[in-house]
């Protein structure tokens, strides 16, 4: 691997910023400090980030690259949407195992490892989904937090009844598991049983487009089903992480449990932070389905701004995309039932900026906030840091050059992914990775991509991380049950039946039995 230099930028962590050069050797941050000089014969590459920003590389904690869903296969596989992660400033990726029901979880984990290890163009990590319960499935989710494995967190879904959907009980006993091998719960949340029921009304009444996506998921439910979430885990002592929140309710529910103590992540994504529910409504079929995600968009313009305002204070921890893309063809599957059309958007690419436009430009978040929300803080939260999501000796040099004050206008026609649309499309943003480093090599810059695919590397996620799991125990030992020993009452009792008795039992009749019952009752009443 080549030695690069980094010079004259403002280096930016989660905690500080600074101006120094960055020196990176063999894939590693070696030294960050002001004024680096390297010897007259090695070999280096200088990068000028003169008036730019250096930052760590963007983490998306939530991506389905490739994803089997509904009767479909998503367009963007592990090459094309990490190319395009990269293009935007993203280098990891933490991508969603959501195996076939009749496959263990052990296989399933091993599909997506044949499918991600030939192709992806950074690190990545996995997070595998729980779609049924038995205790053999507990047994495998112990397994899978077993550094071979690497896998630290699961999903479950309190949606798609019929498919991934487990009900409570499920859902408790598998937090249960979760906080007793380590391992964060991940929950999409939503009430999958009242959803059903209303997609059968609409449908009966004529409301076959993707209008009736967003009526039939009312945000009202995503609230509902978030408090059901954090009580039950807090319940289960387990930590909880609730991805792509998309409605206030959901927020507000978070943000509360929080307040309570309760370990609990909140995970808006980039279409929440941009985009609104209006668009379902628009009279081009195939741009209001493109929209058609779970949750959907709020339906309330003002809730993107919410929810950025929740990310400044901190309510709300980390950004991700959710990114799961089906081309407008595979999408008109659902022309005549919107239950029937392929949830999913992109998001991957654009992250980034998407964030910096409606954060930093806006003067909601400083740049220190904007680090930590798309990357430091998931580094945290899935113990890959200061591998990963930090700036300083010893990390990773996974690093972009940002500039702040460059704009770009979103296009379909220049975007790296695949699919043939993007949900942002025309929107001009400020704040462009003018180069992105991944592994200590230069993978874009200019405007070009210079990686090739299978050159990422699976980075496994160990379970017990003191970021998440760090009061647990002691919320064990403090809400651990409690016995009260007593001496019961003697006047309450009576002797055993004398032998020879017609009954060894009281009866009714028994006026000693029936004054004993008197008194007690008039203590009570009394006292």
């Amino acid at each position: 691997m080549s030695t690069i230099l980094i010079k004259n930028g403002t280096v930016v962590n989660d905690d500080s910023q600074q101006r120094a050069d960055v020196l990176i050797k063999d894939g590693i941050i070696v030294d960050v400090q002001y004024n680096i000089s390297v010897g007259d014969g090695e070999d280096v590459e200088i990068v000028d980030a003169t008036d730019k920003l250096v930052i760590p590389g963007g983490i998306d904690p939530h991506t389905h690259l490739q994803l089997p869903f509904m009767g479909m296969t998503a367009v963007d596989d592990f090459e094309s949407g990490t190319r395009a992660a990269l293009a935007g400033g993203t280098t990891m990726i933490i991508d969603f195992v959501i195996g076939d029901k009749s496959e263990g979880l052990i296989k399933s984990w091993q599909k997506w490892r044949g499918w991600a290890d030939p192709k992806v163009c950074c690190d990545y990590g996995l997070s595998v989904a729980v779609t049924k319960w038995s205790p053999e499935i507990a047994e495998e989710m112990e397994e899978l937090t077993k550094p071979e494995y690497g896998v630290n967190s699961f999903k479950f879904f309190l949606a798609y009844k019929g498919s991934f959907m487990i009900n409570d009980s499920e859902f408790f006993e598998a937090m249960q598991q979760c906080s007793k091998i380590g391992a964060l719960a991940r929950v999409h949340a939503e009430n999958g049983s009242a959803i059903e029921k209303k997609q059968q009304e609409l449908l009966a009444l004529g409301v076959t487009g993707p209008e009736g996506h967003t009526q039939s998921r009312p945000e009202e439910l995503e609230g509902e089903a978030a408090n059901r979430a954090c009580v039950l885990a807090a319940q289960a002592n387990c930590p909880l992480y609730v991805v792509h929140v998309m409605s206030k309710p959901a927020a507000k529910a978070i943000a509360e449990h929080r307040v309570k103590g309760h370990v609990v992540f909140g995970e808006p994504i980039a279409a929440g932070l941009a985009l609104d529910g209006r668009g379902y409504y628009d009279k081009d079929w195939d741009k209001a389905a493109s929209l058609v995600m779970s949750p959907p968009l709020s339906r309330d313009p003002s809730t993107p701004e919410a929810l950025m305002d929740l990310l400044a204070s901190d309510q709300l921890q980390v950004t991700g995309t959710d990114n799961c893309t089906f081309q407008c063809c595979q999408k008109r599957q659902g022309l005549n039932d919107f239950t029937k059309i392929p949830n999913g958007v992109n998001g991957l690419e654009d992250q980034m900026s998407i964030v910096w436009e409606k954060g930093v430009h806006s003067g909601k978040l400083s740049p220190m906030r904007f680090v930590a929300v798309t990357s430091s803080t998931a580094a945290k939260i899935f113990g890959c840091y200061p591998r990963k999501g930090r700036i300083a000796p010893g990390s990773d040099a996974d690093v972009v050059v940002w500039d702040p004050k460059r704009t770009r206008v979103i296009s379909q026609s220049t975007h790296h992914q695949k699919v043939d649309y993007n949900v942002f499309e025309g929107m001009r943003v400020h704040g462009v990775a003018e180069v992105t480093i991944c592994r200590g090599k230069t993978v874009w810059r200019d405007g070009q991509l210079s990686v090739e695919k299978g050159t990422g590397r699976y980075v496994p996620l160990s379970p017990f991380n003191d970021f998440v799991f760090g009061t647990i125990n002691r919320k064990k030992e403090m809400s651990r049950p409690v016995n009260v020993v007593r001496d019961l009452p003697s006047h309450t009792l009576r002797p055993a039946a004398q032998e020879g008795s017609k009954s060894p039992r009281r009866s009714l009749e028994n006026k000693d039995y029936l004054a004993d019952t008197t008194n007690f009752t008039r203590s009570n009443q009394t006292g």
